[in-house]
């Protein structure tokens, strides 16, 4: 190459050479990391809804509210976020695929198993139900029972065992449906009081009952018997309703009538009863006045009925006794 070219020359590039960095500037940037690494695995944030459960090596220490917080770093302590302001559900017997107004729903084989129940007549039925809940007390729910959603769900499967097994499947079906939900949510909710599982259970909804499908067409022939024999039921009672009144109030009537006839009755004959004690007491005082005076009464109606029986047959015959007999009976 020297021989080729003999009047070029080759040197070597010059290396650039490297800043001093003082040593008081590298530990100060040592420094901002090292506190840069602690504040951020050190601070947190916990949300409104959700109340923060702080470990040291795994053993609990305290709870912290909502807002920013510090923790000791590198793992020292640990952080555990529970929403305990959250609504919670679970669902038994199905599970929603997908959300929304218009929800999907899925009926894998664990959930078909949970639905089947014995109802206390000897019926199957396939029950799903929902279960809405909060933590309301973050210690209790990560502490005082392991694994506790999972414990949470079998409290759930027992208990609406139990009250399905405990009534007919005519109660399950249709007039105590509402009544056992709410027995169902209180007895779950002493069973959560009893184990400190930190719980508090707000709703329990059947949300389906219905038989399996195989025994679904004789069971629909039966309810419809049921339903017809029902309806006929309430017709009697509405007749039954419709007549007892009606014949209350003919006989309410009638009695009122025998009474109001008894009254008068009575009122006539004490006054018949007073007009002879006046009578007898006149006569008392002057019997041949009061004979004659009787006797010219009587006479006068009697003739009365007679003069007026002959005006009405029209037969012309001389009044005039009669109105003789009326003057006398006026003197």
């Amino acid at each position: 190459m020297s021989q080729d070219f003999p009047n070029i020359e080759f040197r070597m590039p010059k290396m650039p050479k490297m800043p001093k960095i003082p040593a008081k500037a590298v530990q100060i940037g040592l420094i901002a990391v090292v506190i840069i690494v602690i504040l951020a695995s050190g601070m947190y944030t916990v949300s409104p809804d959700e109340m923060g459960v702080i470990q040291r090596f795994g053993k609990f220490v305290r709870l912290t509210d909502p807002g920013l917080h510090f923790k000791l770093p590198f793992g020292i302590e640990a952080l555990t976020k529970v929403p305990v302001q959250q609504q919670l559900k679970q669902e038994f017997g199905f599970r929603t695929t997908k959300p929304g107004i218009h929800s999907e729903f899925a009926v894998p084989a664990d959930a078909a198993k949970e639905a089947v129940m014995l109802t206390g007549d000897l019926n199957v039925l396939n029950v799903e139900w929902i279960v809405q809940y909060k933590i309301k007390d973050a210690y209790k729910f990560l502490f005082k029972m392991r694994e506790s959603q999972a414990t949470f769900r079998d409290m759930n499967e027992a208990v609406v065992r139990r009250v399905i097994g405990d009534n007919s499947v005519d109660e399950v079906l249709t007039t105590g449906r509402d009544r056992l939900a709410h027995e169902a949510r209180d007895e779950l909710q002493k069973l959560c009081n009893t184990y400190e599982i930190g719980i508090e259970v707000l709703q329990l909804i059947f949300q389906d009952i219905n038989p399996p499908e195989q025994v679904k067409p004789s069971f629909n022939e039966v309810n419809e018997s049921l339903q017809e024999r029902e309806r006929k039921i309430n017709e009697a009672w509405a007749e039954y309703n419709n007549e007892i009144p009606k014949a209350s109030g003919v006989a309410e009537q009638a009695i009122r009538s025998a009474e109001g006839y008894a009254t008068e009755r009575v009122n006539n004959s004490k006054g018949d009863a007073s007009r002879f004690t006046s009578v007898y007491q006149e006569y008392a005082r002057a019997p041949l006045v009061t004979r004659k005076r009787l006797y010219l009464e009587t006479m006068n109606e009697v003739m009365q009925k007679i003069g007026k029986k002959i005006i009405m047959d029209g037969q012309q015959k001389n009044l005039l006794p009669f109105l003789n007999l009326n003057e006398e009976v006026k003197k």
